[in-house]
C-alpha cells in the first residue's frame, strides 16, 4: 500500500485540472489512510501536500521567465509561505457549501425513496405503476431527470460588471432571492417561446430562442433582466446591492422593471407577457388571502397589448405569508397541489435568509434548484449558437421538506392566453373550495363583488361548464374554519 505522501503526490500529478462542474458535490471527499511510517516528513511538507489540490487557487503565478531550476525554487518557497494564509482564509470565510448546509440543512440529493408521483411544473411523473416493469420505472426516472436538468439554473456569479452605486462585482451571500426570481421568470420565457415539452439540446447548434433567453439574464446593464437592472427597479421596495430581499418586494420589483423596460423599448421581444402581482385586500383593514381579480388580469393584458386585444400571455406572481415562524401545516396540501396546475412555475422559497427555486414536489418533499453555488460571470452573445451553456443547468437533484420552508414565499403561474387563464381560474377556485377554510388565494370577477363566482363567469361559450356550477371561494367569516386566518401577515 502506498504511503499518504506518495498517494497525494500521485493524485496531484494525475489531476491536471480539477473539475469545476456545477453538478459536482462539494461535500464529497476522498477518505485517505495514513501509514504509521509516513509521518517522517515535516509538518510543512505534510500540509503542503494535503492542501495543494484543494487550494491551488491561492498559488501565485510566477511572472519571471527564469530557468527551470529557479522556477522550481521560487514555487517551493511560495507554497511553503502561502499555506498558512490559505488555510486561515478558508477557515475564516468558510466555504459556500458549508454556508448552504448551515442555512438549508444537510443537502439531500437524488430522488426520494418513495413510489409516489412526482409533479414537476405541471407535469406528472409516475414513479411506480402496479405491475410495471423495471424498464418502465427507469424510463420514468430518466424522463424526470432530463426534465429537471432542462430547467434554467441561475446562481451566484463573480467577476461581473460593477453594480451601479456600489463596488459589488459579485452577489455572493446576498443575491439568492434575485437569482431564484430570475429562474422563475426564465422558465416562463421558456414556456412562452419553446413550450413546456422543450428539453435541453444534446447537440449543437442550439436554438436561437434558447440563447436569447439566457442572454436576457446576463450580468450587466445591457441584459434586460440582469441583477443590475433588478436592483435599480426595486429601489422603492428596499432592494440594494449587499442586502437580502423578501418575496413580496421581489415580485413588485419585477413588475416595476417590466413597466420601465416597456416605456424604454419594445418589451414584447424580451418579455412577451403581462405581469400581474396578486395581492390581498388592501382596503379591508386586515390581512387575508390574495385575490386573483379577473377584471384586473384582463386590464393588464389589455394594457400590455396596447389596446389591440386582451388575450395576451400573463405571468401571475402571488407573494404569500403562510404563518409566523414556519408554514402553517393547513396550507401545505394546497401548496403541493399548485404544482399539478399546467400553468405552474413553481415557487420562490427556502429557509430564512436562503432562497431557492422550488420546481417540484413528491409527498412531503420539495425539489429545488439551488442558486448558492458561485460561478464565474458568463457573457453570452445572442447570436452564438455554439455557446457553452453548461453553467445554466444542473443534473444534481436536491430536495427539502415542505414543512421546513420559510412561510414567506411566492408562487408563480404562466397563462399563455385567455383560455389558459380561464382554466387556471377554474383550478384555483376548486383548490380554494377544498382548502378547509385556509385558501392560498381566492378568485373574484371584480373587487366590488364578494369572492363568489360561477365558473360560467370565466368560462364563456367555450368553457363547457353549466351556468349553475358555482364555487364559493370566500375567505369566510370569523368561524372555526377560519380561525387560522390571523396567520396571514400584511404584505
Amino acid at each position: 500500500m502506498k504511503s499518504f505522501r506518495e498517494r497525494t503526490l500521485t493524485s496531484r500529478l494525475s489531476s491536471k485540472n480539477p473539475s469545476d462542474s456545477p453538478n459536482r458535490n462539494p461535500a464529497t471527499s476522498a477518505c485517505l489512510e495514513l501509514e504509521p511510517g509516513s509521518t517522517k516528513f515535516s509538518k510543512a511538507s505534510f500540509w503542503s501536500s494535503f492542501f495543494a489540490p484543494a487550494f491551488s487557487i491561492f498559488e501565485a503565478e510566477t511572472q519571471n521567465q527564469q530557468s527551470a531550476e529557479n522556477n522550481r525554487a521560487l514555487n517551493a518557497n511560495t507554497k511553503a509561505n502561502g499555506w498558512t494564509e490559505a488555510v486561515r482564509r478558508v477557515v475564516t470565510a468558510r466555504s459556500m457549501w458549508r454556508l448552504h448546509d448551515r442555512v438549508l440543512g444537510s443537502s439531500k440529493t437524488g430522488i426520494c425513496s418513495s413510489n409516489s408521483d412526482i409533479w414537476l411544473l405541471g407535469v406528472c411523473y409516475k414513479i411506480w405503476v402496479e405491475e410495471s416493469s423495471d424498464e418502465v420505472y427507469n424510463n420514468s426516472l430518466a424522463a424526470f431527470e432530463r426534465d429537471f436538468s432542462s430547467r434554467i439554473l441561475i446562481t451566484y456569479r463573480k467577476g461581473f460588471d460593477t453594480i451601479r452605486d456600489s463596488n459589488f462585482t459579485s452577489d455572493v451571500n446576498w443575491g439568492c432571492m434575485l437569482r431564484s426570481s430570475q429562474m422563475l421568470v426564465a422558465q416562463a420565457l421558456l414556456f412562452n417561446r419553446l413550450g413546456r415539452s422543450w428539453r435541453k439540446p444534446l447537440h449543437k447548434p442550439l436554438e436561437r430562442d434558447y440563447i436569447e433567453i439566457l442572454h436576457l439574464f446576463g450580468d450587466s446593464e445591457a441584459s434586460a433582466f440582469s441583477i443590475h437592472n433588478l436592483l435599480q427597479a426595486g429601489k422603492a421596495y428596499g432592494l440594494a446591492a449587499g442586502s437580502w430581499v423578501g418575496p413580496y418586494a421581489m415580485c413588485r420589483s419585477w413588475e416595476t422593471l417590466a413597466r420601465c423596460k416597456r416605456e424604454m423599448m419594445d418589451l414584447e421581444k424580451s418579455l412577451p407577457m403581462a405581469i400581474y402581482v396578486v395581492s390581498g385586500d388592501e382596503d379591508s383593514g386586515r390581512g387575508g388571502a390574495p385575490v386573483v381579480c379577473i377584471e384586473d388580469a384582463a386590464r393588464y393584458c389589455l394594457e400590455f397589448a396596447r389596446g389591440q386585444c386582451n388575450s395576451a400571455a400573463i405571468l401571475l406572481l402571488v407573494p404569500l405569508v403562510l404563518g409566523l415562524e414556519t408554514v402553517n401545516p393547513r396550507y401545505i396540501p394546497s401548496l403541493r397541489a399548485t404544482f399539478s396546475f399546467p400553468q405552474s412555475l413553481g415557487l420562490l422559497g427556502g429557509k430564512p435568509g436562503a432562497s431557492t427555486y422550488i420546481v417540484g414536489v413528491q409527498d412531503e418533499e420539495a425539489y429545488y434548484l439551488d442558486p448558492h453555488e458561485v460561478q464565474p460571470a458568463v457573457h453570452l452573445q445572442r447570436d452564438n449558437l455554439e455557446a457553452d451553456t453548461s453553467s445554466y443547468h444542473s443534473s444534481v437533484i436536491r430536495h427539502i421538506p415542505l414543512e421546513s420552508l420559510d412561510p414567506s414565499l411566492a408562487i408563480g403561474f404562466y397563462c399563455r392566453d385567455k383560455d389558459d387563464f380561464k382554466d387556471f381560474c377554474l383550478r384555483a377556485s376548486q383548490l380554494a373550495e377544498n382548502s378547509s377554510g385556509a385558501p392560498l388565494f381566492t378568485v373574484a370577477q371584480s373587487h366590488d363583488l364578494p369572492k363568489v363566482f360561477c365558473h360560467s363567469d370565466i368560462s364563456g361559450e367555450h368553457g363547457g361548464v353549466q351556468v349553475d356550477d358555482c364555487v364559493n371561494v370566500m375567505p369566510g367569516s370569523d368561524t372555526e374554519d377560519n380561525a387560522h386566518e390571523d396567520d396571514w401577515q400584511f404584505l
